[in-house]
């Protein structure tokens, strides 16, 4: 005799992205506004953690969170803040997430308090990572501070750490209790992240909206020139899309074998591995995105003159859109950069499926990439780095 029974149901997430200056300045009362609604009658239990390099640019932000939680008496402050190395670093090594799980228990920090995470698009996913797996899932507030994590990673539902050399291995799709975008954390951005961020405007803005694209043409110059405005325009409409992707795409925690949203992150994901980091995420990312733009174009599916717009763009931002790993091959010959083909596909399962462009803010998904094309996209992205004056390769 056979039996069975079926489980079906459905669990609805909700989570607001404010955009604010100033967050934990005296009299800003967002934050405490927020997490008193969400915690009464109890205070609202915080354990803060710290990118060191956003401390380092600001530091008084420590006593100023401690100053703000003791003004606001719904906010019970779990012990210092705890401080974890920026950029990558946060993620490759499991003992800084091993390190916040260990205060977490510690700290009694339980399903009904908040892991606050303020930093760059790593240490939110490190901290995400954590804040999922403990208890098996602690409320996460994240406060991205810079253009990439503020516009992409800190709006989205992923988490991950780095493992076994491949980027977010481990990790976990758990939607933030909220995001808190303060622009004013942008102020100290070096001029390298400043940029990064802007490559995902552009991604986003290929694959979704060609009007947020020539926006992006239209206001290069003002993005260049550090112009805080413009630049809050820019990460509130890229919020915007993605948000809007992620909720309204059927399959936002990624169990199919499309992925839209990373569009030039196939080869991306591997630059930033062989250059052992030295190319930030968004660096990386507009390299991609010249890439498969190219590509598409030499296959057929993207006109020359938008294929030429994508490249004028990134490069218009301050983009460099070539890098000698590009061309780096293996015993075998091949270029190391295919194995990122082979580790995204893996990563998704199934079919391998690519995100090209086929017109800018229109999407076409491909299930096969050839290598030939690949090598004659590289090659026009290096005679593009090279001494004005040298013909481009078509």
């Amino acid at each position: 005799m056979q039996k069975s029974l079926h489980q079906s149901f459905s669990v609805s997430f909700e989570y607001p992205v404010y955009f604010t200056r100033g967050l934990f300045s005296p009299g800003h009362t967002l934050l405490a506004e927020h997490l008193a609604g969400l915690s009464a009658p109890r205070p609202a239990r915080c354990l803060v953690v710290l990118d060191d390099g956003l401390l380092a640019c600001h530091p008084s932000l420590a006593s100023d969170i401690q100053a703000y939680m003791q003004a606001h008496p719904g906010l019970e402050l779990a012990g210092e803040c705890l401080v974890v190395p920026g950029g990558e670093a946060a993620k490759n090594d499991r003992q800084w997430a091993d390190l916040l799980l260990e205060a977490v228990e510690q700290r009694g920090i339980d399903r009904h308090a908040y892991l606050i995470a303020l930093g760059g698009g790593a240490v939110l996913d490190m901290a995400g990572f954590a804040a999922a797996v403990a208890h098996r899932g602690v409320r996460h507030i994240r406060v991205p501070t810079t253009v990439l994590a503020q516009n992409d990673s800190g709006v989205g539902v992923k988490n991950g750490i780095n493992a076994f050399g491949k980027k977010n291995f481990t990790g976990a799709f758990a939607p933030p209790t909220a995001v808190f975008n303060d622009s004013t954390f942008l102020s100290t951005l070096d001029p390298r992240d400043w940029r990064s961020g802007m490559a995902e405007a552009v991604k986003v803005s290929l694959i979704k909206e060609a009007a947020f694209f020539r926006w992006l043409e239209a206001n290069a110059g003002p993005l260049n020139a550090r112009e805080l405005p413009a630049m809050e325009k820019l990460i509130y409409e890229c919020a915007r899309l993605h948000m809007e992707h992620i909720a309204g795409s059927g399959d936002p925690f990624e169990k199919g074998s499309s992925r839209p949203l990373d569009f030039g992150h196939w080869s991306a994901h591997k630059l930033e591995q062989l250059t052992r980091y030295e190319l930030r995420h968004g660096e990386a990312v507009a390299i991609g995105l010249a890439l498969d733009s190219w590509y598409a174009h030499l296959a057929g599916l993207l006109g020359r003159d938008e294929a030429q717009a994508i490249l004028d763009l990134l490069q218009n931002l301050g983009f460099e859109l070539y890098h000698p790993a590009l061309e780096w091959e293996d015993d075998s010959g091949q270029l190391r950069i295919w194995q990122g083909l082979r580790e995204f596909r893996e990563h998704l399962g199934g079919r391998l499926t690519i995100m090209l462009l086929e017109a800018i803010g229109k999407g076409i998904e491909v299930h096969r990439i050839e290598e030939p094309g690949i090598r004659a996209s590289i090659r026009k992205l290096k005679a593009m780095h090279q001494p004005a004056g040298l013909k481009s390769p078509t």
